[in-house]
């Protein structure tokens, strides 16, 4: 079976908002990094980190979206970097981004045995972690390998469920405290730029990662030029919204004087203990459990974002053409599916066989490396904007010069922050883990470099590298020998 190079499109723009949304894991997120952003950060005005973070995202959009009118592929960052800063640089970009999101995709799958363990745990269901990511594996391989409609469908029972859980504790805590549950405290300028407010702008840009995936998905939706911009601007506006108004109501329940303090106390029980305070036992109890749910979503979000990443450079031959096919019946990049979870399984069974911890190092030291590779895919990709439409004559100042300016320096800033705090993301002083941001810069000099020797090497390849349109890679097979003049002109012409 052969297989297509076409995925089916069947999306819409409400369900890339559930596959995008779910990969930023929002319960997760607020359960696992607010309290490190309240107790190591600047405490109480941790909220106000969270809407400078969502301006930064929002500046970006505007022109990530803009760029989206005129580039539809399912090659996300890949494509843009090609489009707005050549070709060798989106070679580099394609194989950061199919490391990072395979290493987030493989923290958060560890993080969710992790703490599912415990949870079932606590219920009298004793089981290993390694069960519980054995069965995770399993279920996301069989909805990665069939058509995306069925996962964006899971996805948005999943997200809602875990959406909906917060903001009943928000509206209680709002009964329970009245004006107090908002307090002016976490805007103050005296709060916000409190020391630690790098440490906690860090974290704020970490609960965003996957947000960005709304153009993976440009081809399997009738309306890519529609449906991306309004799925990217959605799903930031929602997060933001959300993460700031959420950990402002925490600061409000807790006390903006007790905030620090009992972070550092509570770290992960944090909600659960405002849960209890405010709600009861069983709503705790639920909140454990969609906070397991919470993590699946997220592993099952970015599974599809890490198999279109692997599927476009196989269709365009930077990785191998079989990867890049599609199911014949279903439309899914199944091949590429397969490869990841192969992966995933790899990874897992070596930290589990060397008795490592699937949290303090697994999770940790992934989700560290593939949100760093995030973070500088989506600076790359605010430079490409800049790059794409600095010679074209429909640009405009806001949405494709100061917008994604802003934004370029925002997430430069976080990128900066995420390196120099990198053992602080990680949990661990190993000189091995901490060396992992290195191994990005690497990789990209790696890749630049396969794309220049693909320009001289073979050129009808490299002309066809970062597409705009998936049908132009179909001309892209021709062997060196076989390659007619223009394209070796095109390809010898591009930067």
């Amino acid at each position: 079976m052969d297989g297509t190079t076409q995925l089916k499109r069947s999306l819409s723009a409400p369900k890339i908002v559930f596959l995008v949304v779910a990969a930023a894991a929002p319960l997760t997120a607020m359960v696992g990094t607010v309290p490190l952003a309240m107790g190591i950060g600047n405490g109480a005005g941790v909220p106000a980190t969270f809407v400078f973070a969502g301006l930064t995202l929002l500046c970006f959009s505007v022109g990530y979206a803009a760029m989206s009118h005129h580039v539809v592929s399912t090659g996300g960052f890949y494509t843009y970097i090609g489009r707005g800063l050549g070709r060798p640089a989106a070679v580099g970009g394609g194989l950061v981004a199919l490391i990072a999101y395979n290493a987030a995709t493989i923290g958060l799958i560890g993080a969710f045995g992790y703490f599912t363990s415990l949870v079932a745990g606590e219920h009298g269901l004793h089981l290993p972690w390694e069960v519980w990511v054995g069965v995770a594996v399993l279920v996301v391989a069989f909805l990665g390998y069939r058509e995306i409609d069925i996962s964006a469908r899971l996805l948005s029972v999943l997200m809602v469920c875990e959406i909906a859980i917060l903001a009943i504790l928000d509206v209680a805590i709002l009964v329970h405290r009245g004006a107090h549950a908002a307090p002016a405290e976490s805007f103050s300028a005296h709060t916000v730029f409190s020391p630690g407010l790098g440490v906690a702008l860090m974290f704020a840009f970490m609960s965003f990662i996957g947000f960005e995936s709304a153009a993976l998905y440009g081809e399997e939706t009738p309306n890519p030029r529609r449906a991306v911009p309004i799925a990217t601007y959605t799903s930031v506006v929602l997060i933001a919204v959300y993460y700031a108004v959420t950990s402002w109501l925490a600061v409000g329940g807790i006390g903006p004087d007790r905030v620090t303090e009992t972070a550092n106390a509570q770290l992960g029980d944090l909600f659960f203990g405002l849960s209890d305070e405010y709600l009861n036992g069983a709503a705790t109890t639920v909140m454990q459990v969609l906070m397991c749910t919470s993590l699946f979503a997220a592993v099952l979000s970015l599974h599809s974002a890490t198999n279109r990443y692997t599927y476009v450079l196989g269709r365009e031959g930077v990785l191998p053409r079989w990867v890049g096919r599609a199911h014949p019946t279903h439309g899914s990049p199944s091949r590429a599916s397969l490869v990841q979870t192969v992966l995933t399984v790899v990874v897992c069974a070596l930290f589990a066989v060397a008795g490592l911890d699937p949290y303090t190092n697994l999770a940790t030291s992934m989700l560290g490396l593939g949100t760093l590779g995030i973070v500088v895919l989506q600076a790359a990709a605010a430079a490409s904007v800049l790059g794409f439409f600095a010679r074209r004559a429909d640009r405009h100042w806001w949405r494709t010069g100061l917008a994604p300016l802003l934004g370029l320096a925002g997430l430069l800033y976080a990128a900066v922050l995420l390196v120099m705090k990198f053992p602080l993301v990680t949990g661990t002083d190993s000189a091995v883990v901490n060396a992992l941001p290195w191994l990005m810069g690497l990789v990209a000099l790696a890749g630049i470099g396969y794309g220049l020797w693909l320009r001289s090497a073979r050129p009808a390849r490299y002309a066809a590298l970062a597409a705009e349109e998936p049908a132009a890679v179909e001309q892209a097979t021709p062997t060196v020998e076989e390659e007619p003049a223009h394209a070796r002109r095109a390809a010898t012409a591009d930067r």
